[in-house]
């Protein structure tokens, strides 16, 4: 039977990158990641096929218009998807197929069979989620408006009871790995123990 997907959604800037690299670092094996088609452009050092499928909107519309995607959603005037075929590609080779997605993300994979484990991260504060935005420097007062308002809805969504089985605040890196890690360690033994037999 292939493994659960692990859905990991929060805010765009609350570390949710740092806490799966170390998921990986620390599991490689038991992991894969759906790589995402997205119509932005690519962020220096981010390789077409690896960080994600950059695309063009007209190829988008039409993957999305075939219903190729299992959940696609527009965020800072992008679109972002993830295909059927991505995840197929990695419950196929056995491991927890890593979906990192937005609320809109997780509200279409609710609709689908694929029955994940639903993980939301949070930041402590809302101001403390700005301050790390704003260490990024890579945001316009605009875009930094537009993020917040959008953390804002992604928190009030992540908090409502039942729509996540964990609720992890990123207050403290290790900490937050540690809870993140507990919670998806009897899915990890499962394939590690398929592994050595």
């Amino acid at each position: 039977m292939a493994p659960r997907p692990l859905v990991i959604c929060g805010p765009s800037g609350v570390g949710k990158g740092t806490l799966l690299k170390k998921l990986l670092e620390d599991h490689m094996n038991a992991f894969g990641f759906s790589v995402s088609h997205t119509t932005r452009q690519p962020r220096p050092g981010e390789e077409h096929g690896k960080d994600y499928f950059f695309v063009n909107r007209e190829e988008m519309d039409e993957a999305i218009e075939n219903g190729e995607f299992i959940e696609h959603a527009v965020y800072s005037g992008n679109c972002y998807g993830t295909s059927k075929e991505a995840v197929e590609a990695v419950l196929e080779s056995g491991r927890i197929c890593i979906l990192d997605i937005d609320t809109q993300g997780v509200k279409q994979v609710k609709n689908t069979d694929l029955n994940p484990f639903y993980v939301f991260i949070k930041p402590p504060t809302i101001e403390d989620l700005e301050k790390r935005l704003q260490g990024r420097g890579t945001e316009t007062e605009e875009s930094m408006a537009r993020r917040l308002k959008a953390a804002q809805e992604e928190i009030e969504y992540g908090e409502t009871p039942d729509n996540f089985c964990i609720v992890i605040v990123n207050d403290e890196v290790d900490r937050a790995y540690e809870e993140l890690k507990q919670f998806i360690l009897p899915e990890i033994k499962k394939i590690e123990d398929c592994e050595s037999d």
